[in-house]
């Protein structure tokens, strides 16, 4: 579970009571007619904008943003260089075997074709590909939260339209107009809070973890035509690591000096 995502968003609606609450009454901040508004607003025009089995697999999608995935960098890096000493030791269809017990269908997929005798370049081009179709729906995804932080907002000034209007309409009672003032900003108030503090921030979330899968997923491209090539598990191995970030590099040095 990726504690920083609800971290955020249980602080900063913690902050924003507090602050409401130290010079305030948060009672006067809760208005259903601008519930209605903004939530239903945003609903209706991403429906207007998105498929609804888009919308649905969006909304599924954002679980990642709440999760981190359980297979680092490293690990794949491990996984590799052992097939490539299997490759190297016992020959290419060898790794048959270890395909068995390798989870990720990706990984699995690129080793079986290799098995199979593909030509490297068709290899390649089915990998990439595939990788293509993997950001694009990803990009879907993260288009709609993108796309929902723009109408909450907007719909938060609808609201406040509304309100104005409902207010200018009892002029006649001076009392009405700073009660009715504070109701027709708080539509303002819930859009923005919505865009900043959840659909913005959840579409940034999802990126980093789309950019994250997709560089696993290259490491495995490359380790794989690597070893179709024949190529020494040494030099596959510094070739992928050129992948990572240096820290995380000198991290994996450290621990593979640690197990010699």
């Amino acid at each position: 579970m990726d504690i920083a995502t609800i971290l955020g968003i249980i602080s900063g609606i913690v902050f924003v009571t507090w602050g409401i609450l130290l010079d305030g009454d948060l009672a006067s901040f809760v208005d259903m007619p601008s519930v209605m508004i903004v939530f239903g607003g945003t609903i209706a025009a991403t429906l207007v904008a998105y498929p609804l089995s888009k919308v649905i697999e969006a909304f599924k999608i954002a679980s990642h943003a709440f999760t981190s995935h359980d297979t680092e960098p490293e690990e794949i890096i491990d996984t590799i260089i052992g097939l490539a000493n299997t490759a190297r030791k016992e020959g290419l269809l060898a790794l048959e075997e270890a395909a068995d017990e390798i989870e990720e269908d990706f990984l699995k997929k690129g080793v079986m074709l290799i098995v199979d005798g593909t030509d490297p370049e068709l290899v390649r081009n089915m990998l990439e590909t595939e990788l293509s179709f993997i950001e694009e729906r990803h990009s879907e995804g993260q288009g709609i939260f993108e796309a929902m932080g723009a109408y909450s907002p907007a719909y938060g000034m609808i609201g406040t339209l509304i309100g104005l209007i409902n207010m200018l309409k009892r002029l006649d009672d001076p009392s009405a107009i700073g009660p009715s003032m504070a109701v027709a900003l708080v539509t303002t108030f819930y859009g923005s809070m919505l865009a900043n503090l959840v659909f913005l921030p959840l579409a940034n979330k999802l990126k980093l973890r789309s950019r994250e899968e997709i560089l696993r997923k290259e490491i495995m491209v490359e380790g794989l035509l690597s070893i179709q090539a024949g190529e020494n598990p040494r030099i596959i191995e510094e070739k992928i690591k050129a992948f990572l970030p240096p820290k995380q590099r000198q991290g994996l040095q450290q621990q593979e000096g640690v197990e010699a």
